[in-house]
């Protein structure tokens, strides 16, 4: 393979060469439509746990719905940037160098996915006590976490997996797969829960076999339509220097990604001491916003791909015009979801809960229309921080989640008691003003950029 060409699947798209923000987009619109499907039968587990099992058993599932992200941010976030090495040596055209890079992220994502489980097996129930889960839902939520926490290994590996097609520009086969499973998540949630009556246990069993079933059809495309991924048994004696670079991208986007989500459990802990009746309803906000936020999400990932392969490629100028442009896109699209998210909020809270509690709607209708415009600052966020990250930037990126976690710790402390919910709504919009800020000033110092600005 020559530098600077992709070949293999007609379907990878060329991030190196031709019109930059026309890339991005082809490479965002299929894991933007694959996160719509993932968050599809995520919040199918809700709405028929809500409309069968009712408001109790909904607030069980929201009561550690921000533990369960953070396993998913860190799952995702390691499948990520384990792959980030193998997108750099796909855009240097270094074959052995590629599938060493892969090998490697085998190593280190399945030794993580064991240690995760070993410590959410011994941890779950002291830190759902230390969350304040209220003890009429505790062993209700318990059963939903404890069997995802159970097969964490299959989250690993279907995010491994993606990302691995994802580096060398494919977003479009780990789509197809998505929608497949989560047809059959929807299915599953019908027969656990509606019809054998298997409760919240079924709905955590459901997305459990659901990714299973994404990780075994993406390793199975792997294997048949791009063998320049798979190593060999010499590709596995990997040099130290490599398996630290690997783990270190891996984790740096793991821990992120979860430090994120830390903030998002200390935020609920707070939003738990303010009843069930507000649980349920911003459980139900939390399900429709990843909707408001999949166009900055799903940009952010291409930046990822984008700057890797050409920070492989030496072609710096690209990742600047495409920052540029990538900026521009945040503004019109937070202006378009803030519209939307004014007029269709309520309808949407309902047509998810089943419920007609004033409490529940207001408060949820209101988050919504607030977060809506704010947008914009989290598309500058996923962009700048992902973008960061596949030029190989480590610590700038984490500094962005300790300044987010940092907010939420200091909100939950003196403001979520005296304020109440109001506290909880505009937590997120005001401290995503301040991690943008350092991210814009990160990508202003980057070293590696710097040589290509005029």
């Amino acid at each position: 393979m020559n530098k600077g060409t992709n070949k293999g699947v007609a379907r990878n798209v060329d991030m190196i060469n031709g019109p930059i923000f026309r890339s991005l987009i082809l490479f965002a619109v299929p894991v933007m439509i694959s996160s719509v499907f993932q968050m599809l039968y995520n919040t199918m587990d809700v709405a028929i746990v809500g409309h069968v099992l009712g408001e109790e058993s909904l607030s069980a599932i929201g009561s550690c719905s921000t533990i369960y992200e953070v396993l998913v941010g860190f799952a995702f976030g390691t499948g990520r940037g384990l792959t980030i090495i193998t997108a750099r040596c796909y855009g240097e055209g270094n074959i052995e160098k590629m599938k060493k890079s892969v090998a490697g992220a085998l190593v280190v994502g399945g030794g993580t996915s064991i240690l995760l489980t070993a410590a959410g097996r011994i941890f779950l129930r002291p830190l759902m006590r230390l969350l304040n889960t209220p003890e009429e839902i505790f062993e209700e939520a318990y059963s939903y976490v404890s069997l995802i926490i159970l097969f964490i290994i299959v989250m690993f590996a279907y995010n491994l997996f993606s990302g691995l097609l994802q580096a060398m520009g494919n977003s479009f086969m780990p789509l197809v797969f998505l929608i497949i499973s989560s047809l059959t998540n929807i299915a599953l949630d019908f027969l656990f829960i509606a019809k054998i009556g298997m409760g919240v246990h079924g709905a955590a069993l459901a997305t459990v076999i659901a990714q299973g079933l994404s990780a075994i059809l993406c390793l199975i495309f792997i294997i048949k339509n791009e063998p320049i991924l798979i190593p060999k048994k010499e590709h596995f004696n990997i040099s130290g220097k490599m398996c630290m670079e690997i783990a270190t991208q891996g984790y740096a986007m793991a821990f992120m990604n979860s430090i994120v989500s830390v903030g998002s459990v200390v935020l609920q802990s707070g939003i738990n001491s303010l009843g069930s009746m507000i649980i349920a309803g911003h459980t139900a906000a939390r399900k429709i916003m990843p909707f408001y936020n999949l166009p900055f999400s799903s940009v952010g990932m291409a930046m990822t791909t984008f700057c890797s392969q050409n920070r492989g490629a030496d072609k710096g100028e690209r990742i600047i015009k495409a920052y540029k442009s990538v900026i521009k896109y945040c503004a019109v699209m937070a202006c378009i979801i803030g519209v939307f998210a004014f007029f269709s909020s309520e309808y949407l809270v309902r047509t998810i809960t089943g419920s007609d509690n004033p409490t529940i709607i207001h408060n949820a209708t209101t988050y919504l229309r607030v977060e809506g415009p704010s947008t914009f600052f989290l598309g500058l966020i996923f962009s700048l921080r992902n973008g960061l990250q596949g030029l190989g930037e480590r610590r700038l990126p984490i500094v962005s989640s300790i300044i987010e976690l940092t907010g939420k710790i200091l909100f939950v402390l003196f403001l979520v008691k005296p304020l109440g919910y109001t506290a909880v709504i505009f937590c997120e919009p005001v401290i995503w003003v301040a991690m943008s800020m350092q991210l814009l000033f990160a990508l202003k110092k980057n070293v590696y950029l710097k040589q290509f600005r005029g």
